[in-house]
């Protein structure tokens, strides 16, 4: 992993990454970050069907040894876990906080602040659970903590239902 750079610190350096922030958060204004497409005006703070506004709800971060063994290593994978969904699966797993139970509002700098963190902790990954209705808001945390010395390799763990043209900000 000495090699290893993330894809993303190519982007920063050629300044794709902050189009690619700037272009997701228009998305907000006319929300159609998930298949959904509900329209309403996230920037504004309206809620559509994933029931999150402007802001990232997190209900949890820390190493985490409950995913499969190559993500884990010995020290963890770094997961953030999202408050809400843009699903609403009967037998959830995580019903707690895909309906929004657990969680605090937390900013990008937070949430920056939190893979940092995770980094500094050891975890082998920064490992993003139900993070699809906030990917704008993700894109630009990660734009922050790249420049504050974020190196890890990203998971996107989300639950398939996602929209390409999405996907391909990523």
């Amino acid at each position: 992993m000495e090699n290893f750079k993330p894809a993303y610190l190519e982007l920063q350096e050629k300044g794709t990454l902050q189009e690619k922030v700037k272009e997701s958060l228009t998305r907000l204004e006319a929300c159609d970050i998930c298949p959904h497409e509900c329209g309403v005006n996230r920037r504004e703070g309206e809620k559509g069907f994933c029931r999150t506004g402007k802001d990232m709800i997190v209900a949890s971060y820390s190493p985490h040894f409950g995913e499969e063994r190559p993500l884990v290593g010995s020290r963890g994978s770094g997961t953030i876990f999202f408050s809400y969904c843009n699903l609403r699966c009967v037998y959830c797993q995580n019903y707690d906080i895909s309906s929004g139970l657990y969680g605090k509002k937390a900013t990008e700098d937070d949430v920056a602040d939190m893979m940092l963190e995770l980094q500094e902790m050891g975890c082998h990954n920064i490992n993003f659970v139900t993070p699809t209705h906030v990917v704008p808001q993700i894109l630009q945390s990660l734009e922050i903590a790249a420049r504050e010395g974020l190196r890890l390799p990203l998971v996107y763990n989300c639950g398939g239902y996602e929209s390409l043209k999405t996907l391909k900000l990523l």
